[in-house]
Parts: structure tokens; sequence; C-alpha cells
């Protein structure tokens, strides 16, 4: 079997592509291009952090400029084309998936880990009174399960126990989530949540691992064997380094030697559309630190040679940073890091670092587009004005500023 020959940067180009951040195709505006994204992607990781708007509208935003959050909660809570589960984070993922998550949910169910066991044991009460509380009143929240006024808590009344279980239960498939009311996931019975002709036919083992790798190839573009398998958990790595040759045979995927470097794999498809042509023609991008491109860590680093941490978790002394920090992407490079964070009172969006890579010189060309988004990027977060405390290199924050402001009214009158 023949090995591909790519060069790391079409390697970039490829995995850019694959993320939808190219521009190609163009999708579709309004909700309908928003399924598309998520079905393309594979998945779309939640997060809970609101500094900002929360990662899964920023990385839709990123890809349908036109995105409106209502537009999620309709796919999922009306149309049912998406649903949560758990891919390597809580996520949303097509419907059209569904069944290739089916077995890894009879396994929790069956066999769960050490401590599932344990606490099902201990909690088989408030499993059965949880799921019957759902079955009789329809979609509840968490805090539906939290006492009235007064009352002492009990077995089942106890709101912690009763939010594992609700959770167990949609981890192992009893329970799915029916919409989101304020974030707060509401959850009802999967009978009742999955649309009439969802397939839930459990695959084979073969066909499971194919579509884990087939999936995350998908999004991912390029990737070896380790990164396949931390994308989807639905087979573990043996699985997937036992289908990849298979997989290579049948000519669904390609082999490639990443400048020399073998052992890591593409659709077959990718290639034969073509490796993108240069990409660095002014789109600019945001990424959330939970963005797909930038997901794995020491991939972003082979690939783009761009080292990140989040660090909202460090302390705050300890950040190098920021808080919560959107890598930008420039063409098929990662050239800065920004650290946003929007005050809702005041409707201001305030960059408190904005960083680019020292090896960056080339700003001329950057600038004006980096400026368009960013203002986008304050109307998509509800503010009307940005400001800036440490830009570097600094000699451009004058020019910056000026940009942003005149981008800021373009906006207003467009």
């Amino acid at each position: 079997m023949s090995v591909e020959q790519i060069s790391l940067r079409d390697a970039r180009r490829l995995a850019v592509r694959a993320q939808l951040l190219d521009g190609q195709p163009v999708l579709p505006e309004g909700k309908e291009g928003v399924a598309r994204a998520i079905e393309h992607l594979g998945h779309v990781q939640i997060d809970t952090i609101a500094v900002v708007e929360r990662a899964h509208h920023q990385a839709l935003w990123a890809r349908r400029p036109d995105y409106d959050a209502e537009a999620l909660h309709d796919l999922q809570a009306i149309d049912r084309r998406i649903f949560e589960y758990w891919t390597h984070a809580m996520s949303f993922v097509p419907i059209c998936d569904y069944r290739f998550y089916v077995p890894r949910m009879n396994r929790i169910r069956r066999e769960g880990t050490t401590w599932l066991r344990g606490w099902r044991e201990k909690n088989e009460d408030v499993l059965a009174d949880v799921l019957e509380r759902v079955r009789g009143e329809g979609p509840l929240t968490s805090k539906d399960f939290a006492p009235p006024p007064g009352e002492r808590r009990g077995t089942w009344w106890d709101w912690k126990p009763a939010k594992t279980a609700l959770e167990i239960l949609l981890w192992q498939g009893d329970l799915m989530v029916s919409e989101r009311r304020n974030f707060q996931k509401a959850y009802d019975l999967t009978e009742r949540v999955l649309p009439p002709g969802a397939d839930a036919t459990i695959p084979g083992a073969d066909e499971l691992a194919r579509f884990q790798i087939r999936r995350s190839l998908s999004g991912l573009g390029v990737a070896d064997a380790r990164e396949i398998a931390r994308l989807y958990h639905v087979v573990d790595r043996e699985a997937v380094e036992g289908a990849l040759p298979k997989l290579v045979r049948s000519g669904e995927i390609v082999e490639v030697a990443v400048d020399g470097a073998a052992g890591r794999y593409v659709l077959a498809g990718s290639l034969e559309s073509g490796i993108p042509g240069d990409l660095a023609s002014g789109r600019v991008a945001l990424l959330s630190p939970f963005d797909g491109l930038i997901l794995q860590r020491d991939r972003t680093k082979w690939l783009f040679d761009f080292d990140y941490t989040l660090e909202c978790y460090v302390p705050e002394k300890k950040r190098k940073y920021g808080y919560f920090v959107f890598p930008i992407l420039f063409g098929d490079a990662l050239v800065g890091r920004l650290d946003p964070k929007a005050d809702r009172k005041t409707k201001t969006l305030a960059i408190r670092k904005l960083l680019f890579e020292p090896s960056f010189d080339r700003f001329d060309e950057l600038l004006p587009t980096f400026a368009q988004t960013l203002a986008r990027f304050a109307r998509f977060n509800g503010c009307e004005a940005v400001t800036f405390d440490v830009i570097r290199p600094a000699g451009h924050k004058r020019s910056l500023k000026s940009l942003v402001r005149r981008a800021l009214t373009e906006e207003d009158r467009g």
C-alpha cells in the first residue's frame, strides 16, 4: 500500500478545511447552515464558561456568521436534528449518528465503572424514582428535584443524588436532553425525544470502528490513530488500530506522510478533491478554547507549532496569556491569541490581552480583516464598544483601535 507524501502546510490546510474554517463549502444561511455544520463536524462541544458567549455558540458563529442561538435550540428541542451526548466531552451531536452511541449506552448500563456500579447499588431507589417522575411529569431539570421550602430532605428529595441519577440515566440511554432552558438541561424519556424514524439499530464492531475513523477524519482532516481514538469514544484505540489497515485497503482512507513522517490518515475524498490552495487570503477566525480545530493540544502543537493551554483553571498570578484565551486563525496559521471578556452591563468587550506570535509580521494584511472580525465578535457578544488593555507588539495598538471603531460603525450601518 502506497503512502502519499504531503507537506505540513498541506496538513494544516486539510485540517482547516475539515473544520469548515476556510469558508468552503459555503454553508446555507440560518438554521439549515447550523445543522449542516454540526452534521459535518460530528460534534460541537458544550461548555459552561460565559465570560463571552459559551463555547458552542462561538464555534458555530465562527463557521456561520449569521448564527443565532435560537437556531441551535430549535434543532434540538423542535426539529430533533441534534442531541446531546458524551463524545470526548458533552457535545451536540447529529441525530443521524445516534445509533453509533447505543453500544456505549448499553455498555454503561451493563458494566459502567467501578464508581458507577457502586453508586447504582447504593442508589437504585433514586434512579427508579427519578425515572418514574420523568415518566409521569414529562421533561424535568435538576432544579425540579430540589426540596420544597421547609421540606425535610429525604432519600430522593436530596438534590445531589437526583442530579447524579439524571446524568447516569442520560449516559445509559434511558433519558435524553429534550431541550436547554436557560442552559439548564431538561431531561425526558428517550422514547419521547428520539424522533420517529431515527435509526437506533446497533452496529457491529467493524462498523463501529469504521464510524469512529471516518467521523474523526471528517472533522480532523488528517490524524494518527491516537488522535482518532481520542475524539470519539465509541471504540478504543486497539479497535481503531485494527480497522485502519482495512479502510486503507478498501480505499476509504489514505495513509499520508507529513513532511516524511508516515502514520497519519486522511479520507480518500479529501485528497481527490484536492488540497486547498492559499488560505491566507484575509480570512480570520477567533477560536474558542473548545473549538474543534484546537481541542487536542498536542495536535495543535505539531500541526500549527502553537503551544496552547486553557488557563482558566490556573491561579491568576501563574497565567501566562489570560483566563479564557482565543487563538487567532489567519488563513492556515495560528498567529496570536486574545483574552476577551464581555461586560453585559456596559455593553463593552474588553480585550484584556492581545498577543501576537513573535514570528508573525504580516500586520498590514491581517489588521483590517482582524478589526472587522473583532467588531462582529463584539456584536455577537452583545457589545457596542471594544477596549484594549495589553497589546503586543504595542506599536499596532493605535491603528487597531481606529480600525475597530471604524468597523463597529460599519456594522451599525450595515
